[in-house]
């Protein structure tokens, strides 16, 4: 193993104290282009890498940035991660990952363990935590949540959520203009609020135009794929009459095509099907699948940027997410049934 580069090293190939050195590295220097530039090219040249644990001890930064998510393994908050990620890129600081796995007390022990790790900034992806802890924890740092709809302006924090009732809303009304009158529908869990949101704008867009919201045609899923097969058959089991299924997540979508397929029923022949976020591989299922697109990955890197522009006292625009409706070949008209 090589040895490591010192901080002196650096300053004596840069003609310059290692102070000096050390303030830039901290981003506390004030010094002048041609001084910083001579330090950024002795640490490329001499391959410097400062040690952040030793930092941290004498500045009290960690350089660390706390990400709480719901679940680790899922594909709706990947992108929300990888735009942290770029969010993060080039700035010195890192991303510290954990899961809350949908638990009230388990998203507290990780909030716990990230200011342990002396986080400097925390964002959370929904989650269950209440609101009051949410303005405690923004009393202490800088926080981001996104998912969620909070007012945390009192503290400086930052949240970003999408108006899922308008969008399933929406969503439900192309169905109904494409001829569709018998629909239903595979929600969320009923303490999730997007879940409810979506339920909410499914019953809006049935009442509006002009027809029956029937209980029976809503099945509960717990946004995971095996719960969209099993809400699927409970649906066919007593309603030979519908046309199109709204389902609220597209994982669950994924599960409600292959109870289709196992009956032999055909997308969007017999049974037109719509999802909700838009995955990476809802373009690529057969057929593609119609869903709402949220903006993940722009969100969680303007979060990112957000939390950096506190801990640096700058100001960042603001940025207002928009869903748009993605119209793909898993739905066809039903005219005049």
């Amino acid at each position: 193993m090589n040895r490591a580069v010192t901080l002196s090293e650096v300053a004596r190939e840069a003609g310059v104290s290692p102070s000096t050195v050390s303030r830039i590295l901290n981003g506390t220097a004030r010094v002048n282009d041609t001084k910083a530039r001579q330090v950024r090219l002795a640490i490329e040249k001499l391959g410097y890498t400062p040690n952040t644990f030793a930092r941290s001890l004498a500045t009290g930064a960690s350089g660390s940035i706390g990400v709480l998510t719901p679940d680790i393994a899922s594909p709706f908050y990947n992108d929300a991660l990888s735009g942290i990620e770029r969010g993060l890129m080039g700035s010195g600081y890192s991303p510290i990952i954990i899961s809350g796995h949908w638990r009230t007390d388990e998203e507290e022990h990780a909030v716990a363990l990230l200011l342990n790790r002396r986080v400097e900034g925390m964002i959370i992806l929904g989650g269950q935590m209440p609101d009051h802890d949410l303005h405690a924890l923004a009393a202490r740092l800088p926080i981001g949540v996104l998912g969620r709809t909070i007012d945390l302006g009192a503290h400086g924090g930052a949240s970003l959520a999408m108006d899922n009732r308008q969008s399933a809303r929406d969503l439900v009304n192309y169905l109904i203009g494409r001829g569709h009158r018998v629909i239903g529908h595979i929600s969320g869990p009923s303490d999730h609020t997007d879940a409810r949101e979506r339920l909410d704008g499914y019953r809006d867009a049935l009442e509006e135009r002009g027809l029956r919201f029937d209980p029976s045609l809503v099945v509960q899923g717990d946004f995971q794929e095996p719960s969209g097969l099993i809400g699927m058959q409970r649906l066919l089991q007593g309603h030979s009459n519908m046309t199109a299924v709204f389902v609220a997540n597209d994982q669950m979508a994924y599960g409600a095509r292959l109870a289709l397929y196992r009956l032999g029923l055909r997308v969007p022949d017999d049974m037109s099907l719509v999802g909700f976020d838009d995955l990476p591989g809802s373009s690529y299922t057969m057929p593609p699948l119609t869903s709402v697109r949220q903006p993940m990955g722009e969100m969680g890197q303007w979060l990112a940027r957000y939390i950096l522009s506190r801990l640096r006292g700058e100001t960042i625009e603001p940025f207002e997410p928009r869903q748009e409706l993605m119209l793909r070949e898993s739905v066809a008209s039903r005219r005049g049934r």
